[in-house]
């Protein structure tokens, strides 16, 4: 078994969505309550199927970020996880202060919005005031395009200190969550993973429904890497037979094992740790014949890499 880093997971606190929560106000104010609830139970609906499909348990209550960063602490302990990075949590001063007492485990992530005022600013003191180490983005729920002059200040940040930039593409949410946008296709990056080439972009989920972009992309810019977090059941939804095998087949083939990131999507508890997500990604490479050597990159390697050489000055 390779040193495993999760580089993907969410604090379970609440506020946790708090763009998500803006996106449906938003939604509310324009089309009504009613139509906003029922949206809502559409979401419910599908969350209840996907979690007995995998029997999953219901998630518990958010916790207070001090109790979920503990928790976290405890569940990458039992197990055996080299590190866990937690890409959301109620904001960046919130997350910082909840995952200082655990440094030895747990790593954070800005994850403001890309288009909240003073950006920038926020992502460099999150950086340096906060010790964060990478930046995640919902793709889908930015408006104007990523490669908008206006966003330059911000990448010329993560280019400064060496950022990793997680950012979602595809479809986010469950039912009757979001399908469309001008962010929505991974190729929306190339403009700006070309202008800032040593940027490391991570793209989760396998481009979360958008394979092919994905592939296009990272084959045009070799600071693309992939994120394999998840259950990735969109592929269910593809015109052609499409298996967790064949992704990582197609994604080995294009960039290689350095550039491939282990990634669970975990977050609430009673569940904790998807560890049948690691068991079924391992299991996918080892029957493709994967040499150790690449499995070690990928699940635990790159990760270590990538934010090994965050600068913090």
């Amino acid at each position: 078994m390779p040193q495993i880093i999760d580089f993907h997971v969410h604090l379970p606190v609440p506020g946790l969505d708090r763009q998500f929560i803006d996106y449906y106000e938003s939604y509310v104010a324009e089309n009504g309550p009613e139509k906003g609830a029922l949206v809502r139970r559409w979401g419910e609906a599908y969350d209840r199927q996907w979690r007995e499909a995998w029997s999953f348990p219901d998630p518990g209550p958010d916790l207070p970020a001090q109790e979920a960063a503990k928790r976290w602490y405890e569940e990458a302990v039992r197990c055996g996880l080299e590190r866990v990075v937690v890409v959301t949590g109620g904001g960046n001063e919130l997350l910082a202060a909840a995952l200082a007492p655990y440094g030895d485990k747990l790593t954070g992530f800005a994850h403001h919005h890309p288009e909240a005022e003073n950006s920038p600013r926020l992502l460099e003191e999150a950086v340096l005031r906060h010790g964060l180490k990478g930046y995640k983005i919902f793709a889908p729920l930015v408006r104007r395009p990523l490669a908008d002059p206006s966003f330059k200040p911000l990448w010329e940040i993560a280019e400064k200190y060496n950022l990793p930039v997680l950012i979602h593409f595809g479809i986010l949410g469950g039912g009757g969550g979001i399908a469309s946008g001008v962010n929505i296709s991974p190729l929306s990056l190339e403009p700006v993973a070309r202008a800032y080439p040593t940027v490391p972009f991570i793209v989760p989920h396998f481009g979360c429904g958008y394979v092919r972009d994905l592939l296009q992309l990272a084959w045009a810019c070799a600071n693309v890497y992939v994120d394999t977090s998840g259950n990735n059941e969109w592929v269910r939804w593809y015109p052609y037979p499409l298996t967790l095998q064949d992704l990582f087949r197609r994604f080995y083939e294009t960039v290689g094992p350095k550039r491939i990131i282990f990634g669970s999507d975990s977050s609430w508890f009673p569940r904790g740790f998807a560890r049948r997500y690691l068991e079924d990604q391992l299991r996918a490479c080892r029957q493709l014949g994967l040499p150790p050597d690449a499995v070690e990159s990928i699940f635990g390697g790159n990760a270590r890499m990538i934010i090994q050489e965050v600068r913090h000055d």
